[in-house]
């Protein structure tokens, strides 16, 4: 490679793979991400759902330095139950979002109450220590039922 210019495939070789589409399959899902819901199959009956998605990210509004943190939800179904794909693909729309960690929590938990309208339910962002400060915001709708 004399000139700097990288040699052409010879003879048979296989034809070069082809390019990446941008943007991403997961980027366009992530864009694209809404809220889903399905019946509650056990309506009227008390009981909690679960969920933590460990891999939050986004951008803090005053460095634009990343945030991490680890969301966990527990609620209490009304009418309505989170289908778990499309809460993690609304979840990682938030990787680039420039927000504080109390806007983030709040506005999660507005927008899933809206999406299936719960008994109860609690979001708690547990956020990685930055800079020495660790910071856990806990919000929360309804009225707890015992299950």
């Amino acid at each position: 490679m004399a000139s700097g210019v990288a040699d052409q495939p010879q003879g048979n070789a296989p034809p070069a793979p082809p390019q990446t589409v941008t943007p991403l399959y997961g980027e366009r899902a992530i864009a694209e991400a809404q809220l889903i819901c399905f019946p509650n199959p056990r309506e009227g009956r008390p009981y909690e759902v679960s969920i933590e998605l460990p891999e939050f990210t986004c951008t803090c509004p005053f460095s634009g330095y990343p945030d991490f943190a680890v969301l966990r939800l527990l609620y209490q179904p009304g009418p309505r139950v989170l289908e778990l794909k499309a809460l993690k693909l609304y979840v990682n729309s938030y990787r680039h979002r420039s927000i504080s960690h109390e806007e983030a929590a709040n506005r999660i938990l507005d927008d899933l109450v809206a999406a299936c309208d719960p008994l109860w339910m609690q979001l708690e962002a547990d956020f990685n220590p930055r800079g020495n400060v660790h910071t856990v915001v806990r919000v929360s709708h309804g009225e707890r039922r015992p299950c």
